[in-house]
Formats: C-alpha cells, structure tokens, sequence
C-alpha cells in the first residue's frame, strides 16, 4: 500500500494528548495529528525522526498526521488506520493463505455488543477483528500498550461467533519489520492475554504479520510465530 499525500520528515518534540502532538519541521515547531490513541512512550521520545503527512479535513487544527516514527534503523507506521487497509488489501490480492477461499463481504460488522472489523464470505462465513501492534522488545512485538477493554470485548464476541458456527480470527498487524514473534502483553493487560488464551483454546484463531515499511510504502510481509504460553 502506498502512502498518498506529501510527505516530510521532522523531529518528536511533546504529546500533547491522545490526538496531538508537537513536532519540530525545518526548525520550526508545529502541531500534528496523532492517529494513533495508545501509549507509544518507547517510540514518542523527544528527538525521535517522525513522519509527516499533509494533509486534514477544513478547519482542523493541525495541517500534518504524524505516521510513522524511527526506531533505531527501523521505520515504524503508527497510523492505527492502516492495519485494517493492509488486511483489505491482501484479502483482494489473495496474499493471505490462511484465508484463501474467502473474500471480504462486509466491514464493521455488529455482533452481539461490538462491530467486529471484516466478514469474510467463505464456508463457513469467517469473522475478523484485525489490531494494530507498534510495539516490540526484544524482537517480540505484544499487544496492548495500554489496558483495552474494548479490546478484550471483542475477543469475547468472537468466543460467541466460533459458538454460533462462524470460523472466527483475531488477526494481529505488526507495523514494524523488526518482530519475529507476537506474545500478548500481560504486564500491561493481563486481563486481555487471559481473554486472548480462552479465545485460542475455544477455537478462535490468533494470527500475527509483521510488515514491510520504507517510509513511503506498507505492505504486510509475513506471519510470525504466536506465543501464548
């Protein structure tokens, strides 16, 4: 997938909530959109290279969307929009073998208490709720970088879909190229991992890709080992 829009290069310099942060661009320091509401303290770091954007809707605060920052040699997308694009666009390029045989049919699909990501049509009919993982230790990227009840209530829709005959799978979007394996962030959330183990043994399926990214084009480049312990 390539990134559309201009792009620039600049400086982290401060979050200044969920959705801003000040960057530095050309010796000038500017306000910039954050799409992206998770902690991100191992990446925003003051000094930090980023990833600019222009771009935003009239009247909006900020002219650029902070999209990517670097990680020792290592480009990381933070754009929590793209993993769900990226899933889209492998599903239409048949890139996915674990989900050969099916096609997207509808997106944010409402079951039960939630609206899961993707229905795919196939047989049978599959559920998918695709997340965004930016961090990595160790070569290990976990999921969540804060506490997501939002994310553990999605985990416990899919334990119901596989219950109603829906092949059901939780598909983890690395935006990194640096990880070799995917373990859930107890530390963190221990309440998601323990949701995360129940969904895998009830029969949902759990799937982590890394992905390829130069700064100006994504593309999803790989499943990586899941360890759930």
């Amino acid at each position: 997938m390539r990134i559309r829009g201009e792009l620039k290069r600049g400086r982290f310099l401060q979050r200044l909530n969920r959705f801003a942060c000040l960057v530095e661009v050309s010796g000038r320091a500017m306000r910039a959109y954050l799409p992206n509401p998770g902690r991100l303290q191992e990446l925003l770091v003051e000094g930090a290279e980023v990833l600019l954007r222009r771009g935003g809707a009239a009247g909006r605060k900020t002219t650029c969307d902070l999209i990517g920052v670097k990680a020792g040699e290592t480009w990381v997308s933070i754009d929590a929009r793209v993993p769900n694009a990226l899933f889209k666009e492998a599903m239409e390029l048949g890139s996915l073998r674990e989900f050969a045989g099916y096609r997207v049919a509808r997106e944010e699909v409402k079951f039960g208490e939630s609206r899961l990501d993707f229905l795919l049509q196939g047989e049978p009919p599959c559920l998918v709720e695709v997340k965004s993982c930016t961090l990595v230790e160790e070569g290990v990227a976990r999921f969540p970088d804060a506490p997501t009840a939002r994310g553990r209530r999605h985990l416990l829709e899919l334990i119901k879909a596989k219950n109603a005959g829906y092949r059901c799978a939780v598909v983890f979007v690395i935006q990194r190229s640096d990880a070799f394996a995917f373990a859930p962030n107890d530390a963190t959330d221990s309440a998601f991992g323990e949701a995360l183990r129940e969904a895998a043994r009830r029969g949902v399926e759990v799937l982590a890709y890394r992905c390829r990214f130069d700064g100006r084009e994504i593309e999803i480049a790989g499943r990586v080992e899941v360890l759930l312990g």
